[in-house]
């Protein structure tokens, strides 16, 4: 698969944890409707991309699985006095699935984990939140995956 359906796994995935999020939704229900009339179809006018269908569901399953880690990753991140609960709950789904894969797909480089999530996150924001989920996706990479980082200094130096 290539990058694009990466992508659009990722953007799906973030659209399922809102739902189900929202709605209240299990994630039986939520992976059937999407993979059933969202991914790859068209939607007022808008035609979505095959998402990586493996992808889309090991991070959305992966998300339920680890939500009390990865939420207080998230909580110990974001700035004082605004806890995870606070954030709006399509930024908070992006928050997750960036940290899950940070968490457990060493298989991606943190920097197209960042990059995709950033990406999801200003196709529904303004520049100021796409800049927040930069910040907050860059601290958590560092803190999950510090050796990236690390080489990266090394190169330059």
């Amino acid at each position: 698969m290539s990058a694009l359906n990466r992508s659009a796994a990722r953007l799906a995935a973030v659209q399922a944890l809102y739902q189900m999020d929202v709605t209240g939704k299990d994630i039986n229900e939520s992976l059937a409707e999407f993979e059933t009339h969202w991914i790859a179809a068209e939607i007022e006018g808008e035609q979505y991309h095959q998402a990586e269908l493996a992808l889309f569901r090991d991070v959305v399953r992966g998300v339920l699985d680890l939500q009390r880690p990865i939420d207080r990753m998230i909580d110990d991140t974001l700035e004082n006095g605004w806890p995870l609960r606070r954030i709006e709950a399509v930024l908070r789904a992006a928050f997750r699935a960036a940290t899950y894969e940070l968490m457990k797909r060493s298989d991606i480089p943190a920097r197209v984990v960042i990059k995709e999530y950033v990406d999801v996150a200003a196709a529904f924001f303004e520049r100021e939140e796409a800049g927040m989920a930069n910040a907050v996706l860059d601290l958590i990479a560092r803190q999950l995956r510090s050796g990236e980082f690390d080489q990266d200094i090394a190169r330059r130096g």
